[in-house]
């Protein structure tokens, strides 16, 4: 006899549990559909400020960052220009973007991480963490104050942080881009907090385990990720 607290039945059991466990994720699948596209249907907003960003090649505006692309998919990268690394739980999401730029650019999209640390600091740091994605600095510009990923002293002050439940001077996030053919640009989407779990490949793994994300009890949800050369063993 198995020695756990969960049920255990016969094969046929499981898949008659199994199956109708699938009506409900199938209902799930088409509901995310449903979002997707609404989600896609939001109303655009044309960016205004010719932002500049300091790249591995150089000074580059927000146009050029697409790449000759229609679409720009940012992940804003949490990471202060005063902190000596980068933060450990935007580091377990950028731990799943190796080797993912290559497919989006296939489907016009470019990716880019941005951060408000110094180039020198980000490339440094995704040295060390062995990345290949593109990674720039916003610097002291508006960008990342613009898009909600960055907050003020005074702004904090007051609570005028929107999403920001924490109210830290930074937070995580990811922006969508589109260029049109007379190079207008346009801000169609944004998401922070739990918004960004979509393109953890990690945590969906987790979620098809027995024990989940295993992260009751811990202190905060993420307790127990370390930057991935910090783990213990």
């Amino acid at each position: 006899m198995a020695d756990t607290p969960h049920q255990v039945v016969a094969h046929e059991e499981w898949i008659a549990a199994r199956r109708e466990l699938l009506i409900k994720e199938k209902e799930f699948t088409k509901l995310q559909d449903q979002l997707s596209r609404q989600r896609r249907e939001l109303p655009w907003e044309r960016v205004e400020k010719p932002y500049v960003f300091e790249g591995p090649e150089g000074k580059e505006t927000l146009a050029q960052l697409f790449a000759g692309r229609s679409q720009l998919a940012v992940y804003h990268f949490m990471f202060a220009p005063e902190w000596e690394e980068g933060c450990k739980h935007c580091s377990f999401w950028a731990d799943n973007f190796n080797g993912t730029a290559v497919h989006l650019n296939h489907r016009d999209v470019t990716f880019v991480a941005i951060s408000r640390a110094p180039l020198a600091k980000l490339e440094q740091f995704k040295k060390r963490m062995g990345w290949s994605f593109k990674w720039v600095s916003a610097g002291g510009a508006d960008f990342n104050y613009d898009y909600r990923v960055s907050f003020t002293p005074a702004e904090l002050a007051a609570g005028e942080v929107d999403h920001n439940k924490n109210k830290l001077a930074d937070v995580v996030g990811i922006s969508a881009f589109y260029q049109d053919a007379g190079g207008n640009l346009f801000h169609t989407y944004s998401a922070y907090e739990r918004g960004v779990e979509p393109i953890n490949g990690a945590y969906h793994f987790l979620d098809l385990m027995p024990k989940g994300r295993d992260e009751a009890g811990l202190d905060f949800t993420q307790a127990w990720v370390r930057h991935h050369d910090r783990y213990e063993d």
